[in-house]
């Protein structure tokens, strides 16, 4: 019996050490292909942005761990007892049926379990939902089946991005390189603007560990930081129709000088409010001394008549008060059309009681006189065979 535990605990652990071992080595097998799904991989991608680092240290530190332990506890509990108490070598059992220390046990450490899940749940979430600062923004318009990208501080308009055919596209990246992916620059808080104009898709790129639904007349949001240049791929994870598999995301990740001459060739600037109200000065400038005049001419007539702002003013007051007089009169009016049409409608529902009591009253009479004409004729009936006994 010894030996059976002590080569269950070797199972147990070595089940433990191998899943743990599977686990943290994945991202260095992913090394090499960062930001696209590696040949027979072991775990998450490697994370290439704040959030993904949050994310997989909760999956691998946290709850890996805690499910790893659970498993073999289990696995464990299970074969002990299949082994100790099975009718062969436990041919008496036992005559109790409760245990109050054990059922305490295994309802308390579950949620103490759960706790310090939810501590460090909370913090993660709380991470995905305090948005940074960003330094770009980006529209992402699902479409069935493509997407559409837009750089509205950049003044970039929309751009649809396809997925390249079989023939273009590299063995290993088909139904994940995109003819325009969305560019954006390294180590810059990007902020994602997601919707969609047909149907609900969602938008998931698991090296920056972001997975956003994207719903018709609905703005979601997010955001990432990449830590690195390079191409990053996503996909549609939300079944959206016919060729679902077949809108990939591709994110390029360069550096912010690329990412400045990207956004000239898109017919964009990188200092858009700075060029726009540069251009809305100009005409300001222009029209300065037409304003002096009026504004001068205005002073002129303020001499002449002293009182023009007190005129001004009095014609605003009863203005005010003629726009007040007539909502109420409206207020009124709606009112008393709403008296008079309820009055009507009680007005109907007695005429309607009152056809429905004549109705049943001539059904009752109606019912009398059929009751008399049987009576009538019953006696009648009794009368004729008295006279036939008579005779």
């Amino acid at each position: 019996m010894g030996m059976g535990m002590r080569a269950m605990a070797r199972l147990g652990g070595g089940i433990a050490a191998t899943a743990l071992a599977a686990i943290f080595a994945a991202p260095a097998m992913a090394q090499d292909l960062l930001g696209q799904p590696v040949p027979a991989g072991l775990g998450l991608q490697t994370a290439a942005a704040p959030l993904a680092h949050e994310a997989h240290f909760f999956h691998n530190v946290v709850l890996m761990p805690v499910i790893t332990v659970i498993c073999v506890l289990v696995l464990a509990l299970l074969v002990w007892i299949a082994i100790r108490y099975n009718k062969r070598a436990n041919p008496t059992p036992a005559k109790w049926s409760h245990n109050t220390v054990i059922e305490v046990i295994w309802t308390v450490v579950p949620v103490l379990i759960l706790v310090g899940i939810s501590l460090f749940s909370f913090r993660l979430l709380f991470a995905y939902h305090d948005y940074p600062d960003s330094d770009v923004t980006v529209k992402i318009t699902g479409n069935q089946w493509n997407w559409g990208y837009e750089y509205p501080d950049q003044g970039v308009a929309e751009y649809i991005s396809n997925m390249l055919p079989e023939d273009k596209a590299p063995k290993h990246l088909y139904r994940l390189a995109a003819d325009e992916p969305m560019v954006v620059p390294v180590g810059q808080n990007v902020r994602l603007l997601i919707t969609a104009s047909d149907v609900i898709h969602a938008v998931a790129v698991p090296a920056f560990a972001i997975k956003v639904d994207a719903v018709p007349g609905r703005m979601n949001e997010t955001w990432f930081r990449a830590e690195k240049e390079g191409d990053y791929y996503g996909q549609c994870s939300e079944l959206c129709g016919v060729d679902h598999a077949f809108m990939p995301i591709h994110v390029k990740v360069v550096s912010k000088q690329a990412f400045a001459e990207w956004v000239a060739s898109k017919g964009g600037s990188m200092t858009k409010a700075a060029d726009e109200a540069a251009a809305a000065a100009v005409p300001a400038a222009a029209e300065a001394p037409e304003v002096d005049a009026v504004r001068r001419a205005i002073e002129k007539w303020r001499n002449h008549f002293p009182d023009l702002d007190a005129r001004a003013e009095e014609l605003a007051d009863r203005a005010r008060a003629a726009e007040k007089a007539r909502i109420a009169a409206e207020e009124e009016a709606k009112r008393q059309a709403e008296q008079e049409a309820r009055r009507l409608a009680e007005e109907e529902a007695k005429l309607a009681a009152e056809k429905a009591k004549e109705e049943e009253l001539q059904k009752m009479m109606q019912l009398l006189a059929e009751q008399k004409a049987a009576r009538d004729a019953r006696y009648a009936a009794r009368k004729d065979r008295q006279k036939k006994g008579r005779r």
